[in-house]
């Protein structure tokens, strides 16, 4: 469901120290609050570009959308509401997460060097919150650190906080409040602030996304919150492989990817087919002559990393977490390795007490994804997915870069699989089919492919 409701005009906005009782608040004070957008469903929201305020080349975050906002006496105005929400984690899985506007991560905020924001935050949770702004420069009493720099905010109130955005970036929001709980419940979300000249350091698609992870057990709808390193769903804004969506990107597009870590430990990011640069940090953008080209970027825990590439080959190229458990769903940590082991005299033992037994992983873990096992309810298989080829036996952190020739400018649609031009797929070796000589083999899948 979309929201994006008219927002309400009324009474100049409470300074940002004082807290609003929802609920018990005049008509003057009600008025004075935006409109609180929401957005359950899990689809990419390209957004459209800024209908008022500076200019910017808005980016796409992928499975989320940007916070419409209204511009008052100068101020960028949002409202961020921290609420209960379900989210698709994948088809065939939903948990239930604490999140912002309607949806775990909440709405990217996007903002102008230079702008002066204004933010309510009304707290729909059953304990207190507060918000931090992650990496950002602002008065010390808008930080957002509960007890420190301000009261917390309570189950039915609504605090402001203002500041000056002041330089551009990749950022974050998240609680500052009871954080292993709340972050591990879901509660974060993705701040962008552009550079005031919308030509300075534009790129023709802009991607963005936060790592998260839960420990969700087969079978159940919450997250334990008490878990320390142990998680089985790796998620990137809150979706596994393949709920993830793809990235597609037009031949020759420059692309930047920006990618927030809130989970517990680092993720060394990979991209197949493109070398890229790191060309952002959580503190400024990277100079020119510190670059190298990369095709892995670890980014640690707290950490925001930009990277930025040419989309010169076309194809369908994997993009994913190096961490092999981070590209599985709903591990079990404690299953032994049976690789080699002849289990088949026990299972037929077992299958006179358990008719539907079956054994598992003598010849590796990859049997699993072909046996259509039965699973509890509002669980993922640990390997899902499925390609033009079979299966892709990857789930968690895991998605394609899709690039193509005929994509249209601001056409963020999944393309579909790419068909790779006569000679630039990797083929099986038979007794009636030669080997070509190296030369004869055609390399130039960009001219000849159909995608």
């Amino acid at each position: 469901m979309v929201s994006r409701r008219n927002f309400l005009s009324g009474a100049a906005a409470t300074a940002a120290t004082v807290a609003i009782a929802a609920g018990a608040v005049s008509r003057a004070a009600a008025g004075a609050l935006p409109e609180a957008a929401s957005i359950t469903h899990a689809r990419t929201m390209p957004p459209p570009l800024p209908k008022d305020g500076r200019p910017f080349y808005p980016v796409v975050t992928l499975n989320g959308w940007s916070a419409p906002w209204r511009m008052k006496n100068g101020w960028k105005e949002f409202h961020l509401v921290a609420e209960i929400v379900e989210r698709e984690i994948a088809p065939g899985m939903t948990a239930r997460l604490w999140g912002y506007n309607g949806s775990s991560p909440g709405p990217t905020i996007e903002v102008v060097e230079g702008d002066k924001v204004r933010l309510f935050v009304t707290n729909k949770l059953p304990e207190h919150t507060t918000i931090h702004w992650h990496g950002q420069r602002l008065p010390n009493g808008m930080d957002g650190v509960g007890g420190l720099t301000q009261p917390q905010i309570a189950p039915g109130k609504t605090f402001v906080y203002e500041f000056e955005a002041r330089r551009a970036g990749t950022f974050m929001y998240h609680p500052h409040a009871d954080e292993m709980v709340q972050i591990a419940m879901g509660m974060m979300g993705l701040w962008i602030t552009h550079p005031k000249d919308p030509q300075h350091r534009r790129v023709d698609r802009d991607f963005a996304f936060l790592m998260n992870a839960y420990d969700i057990d087969p079978g159940s709808f919450k997250p334990r919150t008490n878990t320390m390193l142990d998680f089985n769903i790796w998620t990137w804004n809150s979706r596994v492989f393949p709920g993830i969506a793809s990235l597609p990107c037009r031949l020759n597009d420059r692309v930047r990817i920006r990618i927030g870590n809130l989970t517990m430990t680092n993720h060394p990011i990979h991209l197949h087919g493109a070398e890229f640069e790191v060309t952002g940090t959580d503190g400024c953008w990277v100079p020119e002559t510190a670059r190298v080209p990369e095709v892995t970027v670890d980014i640690g825990v707290g950490q925001m990393r930009a990277i930025e590439f040419h989309a010169t080959e076309p194809g369908d190229w994997a993009f994913h977490c190096h961490k092999s458990h981070h590209t599985m769903n709903a591990m079990g940590h404690n299953v032994p390795n049976m690789i080699g082991v002849d289990q088949r005299k026990a299972a037929a033992r077992i299958n006179k007490l358990i008719p539907d037994y079956m054994a598992m992983g003598s010849k590796g873990m990859a049997e699993m994804g072909e046996m259509e096992m039965p699973l509890p309810v509002n669980t993922l298989p640990m390997m899902t997915g499925t390609g033009p080829f079979g299966r892709i036996e990857m789930g968690g952190m895991f998605t394609t870069v899709k690039v193509r020739k005929n994509q249209k400018v601001g056409d963020y649609t999944d393309p579909g699989w790419y068909d790779a031009p006569a000679g630039t797929r990797a083929y099986e070796l038979t007794s009636d089919r030669a080997i070509e000589p190296a030369d004869k083999i055609n390399h130039d899948g960009h001219q000849h492919g159909k995608g």
